[in-house]
């Protein structure tokens, strides 16, 4: 290190900035956590606890249903997001004509704001004025609108739709470039040996996208598990804690009802979540190297 004292005094900047904007955030909201906060946080109105925040956190039925939800919204919305942008890329893949202009439409939702779709698809679920529910009573299925985010049975599969519908474009990029890496020649070898397209695809083609697959699958579920923006601006959580996940939660708690100390327990548990799905996002890339090094 003293031999290569220079080359570290060229990154001596950057490090020295990530301990002031991620390691120390991260150091004060651990300790943090372990201390009861008044709403005006007050460093010397601390009153320690110790553990007494997350006992309480696991011990809360809000917790439980909260957990429930997040579970639900981030595998609902990484599942069928990948499905969908996997069946999109495929059909892309494909040569035909208009295939540019598709491709643009279809990326149109993964470009707009989060925030501008959020308050466009909250007019479209509005029990009133929403579109969904206009047609609906046109067609004569429904006497009444529905009330998709104002019901506590249908908010949540409502907030995922939109989810799916702004998400599945990231998937669907992910997949045609691991569609661009399928070797020609095996798909021809196999045609050749009689293999029609479904053999051709689950022997040929989704093997050579595992890899790609693995590495969207978890980077949707990260993302979807700390997703904020939909759920918050649609519903805010509502109604009776039906929409919250755990992020929003927290959000509530610390800037709602300044329980910064509970809020920051909330804030470890997920921290450690995600690290541990961060984990498997590296272990993921380090296997696609470890392949492309032995190919």
């Amino acid at each position: 290190m003293w031999q290569h004292r220079v080359d570290y005094a060229y990154v001596l900047p950057s490090i020295v900035v990530m301990l002031i904007v991620i390691a120390y955030p991260i150091y004060y909201t651990i300790d943090l956590s372990f201390y009861k906060t008044p709403p005006s946080l007050q460093l010397r109105d601390k009153i320690f606890v110790g553990m007494e925040n997350y006992t309480a956190i696991l011990s809360s039925d809000v917790f439980w249903r909260v957990t429930w939800n997040t579970v639900v919204w981030t595998f609902g919305s990484t599942v069928f997001s990948f499905m969908l942008g996997f069946g999109a890329a495929l059909a892309l893949h494909r040569d035909f004509f208009g295939r540019g202009v598709m491709r643009a439409i279809l990326i149109i939702p993964w470009v707009i704001s989060a925030v501008a779709a959020s308050y466009i698809w909250k007019w479209i679920y509005h029990s009133d004025f929403g579109v969904i529910g206009a047609v609906l009573v046109g067609l004569g299925i429904t006497s009444r609108p529905p009330n998709f985010i104002d019901n506590v049975d249908t908010v949540l599969p409502a907030l995922i739709v939109v989810n799916i519908w702004r998400e599945f474009p990231f998937a669907m990029i992910m997949m045609m470039a691991g569609l661009q890496t399928v070797p020609d020649q095996l798909l021809r070898a196999a045609k050749v040996d009689g293999a029609n397209a479904w053999q051709r695809f689950w022997h040929v083609t989704f093997p050579h996208l595992s890899s790609v697959s693995t590495v969207t699958v978890l980077l949707l579920a990260v993302s979807n598990f700390n997703s904020f923006i939909i759920p918050w601006i649609m519903t805010g959580g509502g109604p009776s804690n039906a929409s919250h996940i755990w992020i929003t939660h927290i959000y509530e708690l610390a800037f709602g009802r300044q329980r910064w100390g509970v809020a920051s327990a909330y804030s470890v548990l997920l921290f450690l979540i995600l690290m541990a799905l961060g984990y498997f996002y590296v272990r993921a890339l380090g296997g696609n190297e470890s392949k492309d090094r032995g190919t």
